[in-house]
């Protein structure tokens, strides 16, 4: 049975940290509340270093009882200084719900909202991209993305025309397996992209050896899925406390030595760690504050974590 993520966080918040006042400022652009903002290469806009996923956890019925706690975690994740939300057509009834819970809150225009396609032929694209708008009771979404580069060549031209006709602000690509990343690459190079979704942890790193830079050269941003492995990374550190040094990082928890680990590569703009509970919305937003790792730090991460 997978781990599940309060276990770790009891352990880890036990273990106790160096003062606040030892800690320096984070050398980054910050807001208001001290949320790290990554830009968007292809535009300048910034947005909040940490965001949403909702694949599986939002894949429940719109008039459930289970509704209530996923508009609880959007509403405090939004009033914590939050806004990527991501979701896809194929994430069961995701949408549907996200839509919901965006109606009821009012809190569609406080979201930066992103979506999929994942469809073959441009009719099909087109009829499922139509749908998501519907489910998600918008006339406009920021990004939509080709879902596991499932007919990329149907599908971009269709989302270009979105994009001119102003009903989406971004596109892109998304893969979560390290088999497509020859075809990613590939895609990159021909095409003109604004975001890329891809896989990521500090177990799971193949992406930074030509994905991420490729990214950072092409000007693309990165969205991150999977960055705790869904349970993997925490099924890993099962009873452990955290490293000492994790505290030269203004790190607190487990989950933010994970998300700290891949939004101190400098391609990456924002993970979108699954989020469906209130207690997680500030532990994962607080990997957004404070410093983050340096090289050096980066190497003793991946070897800690190498050697469990």
């Amino acid at each position: 049975m997978p781990l599940h993520r309060r276990a770790v966080l009891a352990g880890t918040l036990a273990a106790g940290l160096m003062p606040g006042g030892a800690f320096a400022q984070a050398k980054a652009a910050t807001d208001e509340r001290g949320l790290l903002r990554r830009p968007i290469p292809s535009t300048g806009e910034t947005v909040p270093a940490v965001g949403i996923g909702t694949s599986r956890r939002y894949d429940v019925a719109p008039d459930s009882e289970a509704l209530a706690p996923l508009r609880e975690t959007v509403a405090k994740f939004v009033s914590s200084g939050g806004t990527v939300i991501d979701t896809a057509p194929d994430y069961g009834r995701a949408e549907e719900v996200l839509g919901r819970i965006l109606t009821d809150t009012g809190l569609r225009e406080k979201i930066f909202l992103c979506s999929k396609v994942a469809a073959k032929g441009r009719e099909a694209g087109q009829a499922q991209i139509e749908r998501s708008f519907r489910r998600l009771g918008t006339d406009r979404i920021d990004l939509i993305a080709v879902h596991n580069l499932i007919d990329p060549e149907a599908q971009l031209p269709l989302l270009r025309e979105l994009k001119a006709q102003k009903r989406i602000r971004y596109l892109g690509a998304t893969t979560w397996a390290e088999t497509q990343y020859g075809d990613l690459e590939a895609l990159m190079k021909a095409q003109t992209l604004d975001v890329i979704q891809v896989n990521y942890a500090v177990d799971a790193r193949r992406a930074a050896e030509r994905i991420l830079p490729l990214a950072r050269d092409r000007g693309i941003a990165v969205m991150v899925n999977v960055p705790f492995g869904r349970e993997r990374l925490f099924n890993l550190v099962r009873g452990r406390e955290l490293p000492p040094f994790a505290a030269e990082f203004d790190c607190r928890s487990w989950p933010q030595f994970f998300l700290k680990y891949v939004l101190s590569h400098e391609a990456v703009t924002c993970p979108v760690p699954g989020t469906a509970q209130v207690r997680y919305v500030e532990d994962n937003l607080g990997a957004a504050r404070g410093r983050l790792p340096d090289a050096a730090t980066r190497r003793k991460m991946e070897e800690f974590i190498d050697g469990l």
